[in-house]
This record gives C-alpha cells, structure tokens and sequence, in this order.
C-alpha cells in the first residue's frame, strides 16, 4: 500500500508539496487514497478528499457557500494548474445529492474575471413541458431572477454582430434560421397577457411574470413582430408601428393535408 502511495505522489506532482508540508502520514492516507478497483483485484483507483470545516473562510463569501450546507459539505478541493484528461470531467448524483452539487442540480460553473457573473449548467431543477429541464445560462454579478441579470449566452462564434444570442426571455439570431419543419407562431390571447409586473422573485411567480413578459415584448416589439391572435382567429403583424391583419385564404380546391 505504501507503495501505491509513494507512486501516486510521483505521477501527481502538485500533491508533493501538500505531502512534504502534512508529513503526518494517517492525514496523507486520510484524503489521498488508493481504493482497489474489486476485492480480488490488485489494480487501484485514487480518489481525493478535503475535510469538513464550517470555518474555512471562504464559506464566509456566498459565491462559495450559497445553495450549500457547511456542516455536510466538503471545503473545496484545488488543483492549481491546469486540469487535463484524456477521457472525460463526469458529475453524477448521490443520496447526499444537494452538498454535492449546488441545491442538487448544478453541474458546473465558471466565473468571469469579476468573480462573481458566472456560465451555469443545471440538471432537473424544473420540470417543463411534462419534461425534466437541462439549463445553460450566462448570470450576471447580482442574485435574483430578474431578467437584467442574466447575460446573453452566445452560440455558434466569437464574432460580434454574428451567430446566436439567448438571452432570459429573448433570442438575438445575427444569422439566418433554416427549419426542417413547421414554424408555430405564438398563440396569445386576453389570458396570456398581464400590463403590470408581478411584485417579489421572478422564479416564484413564474406564470404570471411570464404573462407580463408577453405584454412587453409585444408593446416594444418593433415592425415585422407577428404573433397569432388565438381570442379571434387572426394573425397579426405590426407595420410602421401598427398591428395589421395578415389576410389568409382558404386552401385551392384539390389541395388538402393528412394531418
């Protein structure tokens, strides 16, 4: 075993350090361990662990301890140098899932130079459209839900006024859309609608933010902005400031769908 060890230390160098510092040998075994792949097998894996510390000081910022539990959750573990693998970084759940993942469901994050606007991946903190959700955004330097504090998540280049844009509520595409299928225009009518913002968090009252979103995007949207009056059975356009009626036809004689 004290074999494994010594090797482990070898291949590892910014662990060296650490063990000339700590030469307390039960506190290296502690968090640096050599665990046999199956009791029959004399291959092993490593696995690395930090202590639980309520008073590390960092837990005293809330970029580090907001959406964890102190007493349960390990201090972070640094690799100060670059990570490099030649398989794959892998996050998978737990019985102690909400102290090893922020609330259970963040997955990773990487902060800007600001140290606090950060890119998010979370995993089945809502459930959508009879789904469970995989999200992806870019939050910005405060922590609420409003929209002015996510920032737009940019896909496709690093080119400005090129590529895709998302945003909390809105989608900027710099580029052309070529669909494979149908294109739904949004159906909205008097329920779907609501000319004041709901007072308190946007995540709580998600429905009815969402309705004042509806409202807003449509007073500001400029010419061009169409949507489906679902109330009277129209399709509407706003033209130098105006919503116009699209006119539409009945389908020619011989021509009908399936579907």
């Amino acid at each position: 075993m004290k074999a494994y060890f010594f090797l482990g230390l070898m291949a590892i160098p910014c662990f060296v350090a650490h063990a000339q510092q700590t030469p307390d040998a039960s506190l290296q075994n502690r968090h640096i361990q050599f665990i046999k792949g199956s009791e029959q097998s004399e291959l092993h894996r490593i696995e690395l662990r930090s202590d639980i510390d309520t008073t590390w000081f960092r837990w005293k910022e809330r970029g580090y301890s907001f959406g964890f539990a102190p007493s349960k959750t390990p201090m972070y573990t640094t690799i100060d140098g670059i990570l490099s693998t030649p398989y794959m970084i892998q996050v998978r759940g737990n019985a102690e899932e909400r102290n090893r993942k922020r609330w259970g469901y963040h997955v990773f994050e990487g902060y800007a130079k600001d140290d606090r606007s950060r890119i998010t991946m979370l995993v089945n903190k809502h459930v959508e459209a009879e789904r469970p959700v995989a999200e992806l955004y870019y939050y910005s330097t405060v922590y609420n839900h409003d929209e002015t504090a996510y920032n737009w998540f940019k896909i496709g280049s690093d080119v400005r006024q090129h590529s895709f844009m998302f945003g909390r509520d809105k989608a900027l595409f710099y580029g052309s859309l070529k669909l494979s299928n149908a294109l739904t225009l949004g159906a909205i009518g008097k329920e779907d609608i609501s000319t004041t913002k709901p007072a308190g968090d946007d995540e709580q009252n998600a429905d009815a933010d969402a309705k004042y979103v509806n409202y807003k995007e449509l007073k500001n949207g400029g010419d061009g902005t169409i949507f489906y009056d679902k109330d009277r059975d129209i399709v509407v356009i706003k033209i130098k400031g105006k919503w116009m009626k699209v006119a539409v036809e009945a389908l020619p004689d011989g021509v009908s769908y399936d579907f």
